[in-house]
């Protein structure tokens, strides 16, 4: 296995293993590029332009469409309001409002609605 791909691999096994974390509530702030570089010991430019040339997408793009995943199973799957699935994700709840909407074309409440009927 070449250095990009070993890169690329244990990026993604950190980025899961932190949004598993966040999903269950147990972070209070979530990563940012340079934590998870700080955890493979590389420098984050070197980590994003690997990420980039190797999957051919932003480790940002990577993350917000994992993120986007649970935050639609904890809406779909909890009882929890939208306000404590934001703020359990880290968000205000209006900010998760409009980050949900600009990645799912529908508000957080809408989406649930959608799905319960």
């Amino acid at each position: 296995m070449t250095l990009p791909k070993e890169i690329t691999e244990a990026f993604l096994k950190e980025l899961d293993k932190h949004l598993e974390e966040l999903k269950s509530g147990n972070v209070m702030s979530t990563f940012e590029i340079q934590d998870i570089a700080a955890l493979l010991y590389i420098h984050p430019t070197h980590l994003s332009n690997t990420i980039q040339e190797e999957l051919k997408r932003s480790p940002c793009d990577i993350y917000e469409e994992k993120l986007m995943a649970i935050a639609k199973e904890l809406i779909l799957t909890t009882d929890l309001s939208i306000a404590e699935i934001a703020r359990q994700l880290t968000f205000d709840p209006s900010n998760f409002s409009k980050f949900f909407k600009h990645f799912a074309g529908i508000t957080p409440k809408k989406f649930r609605d959608a799905h319960a009927a």
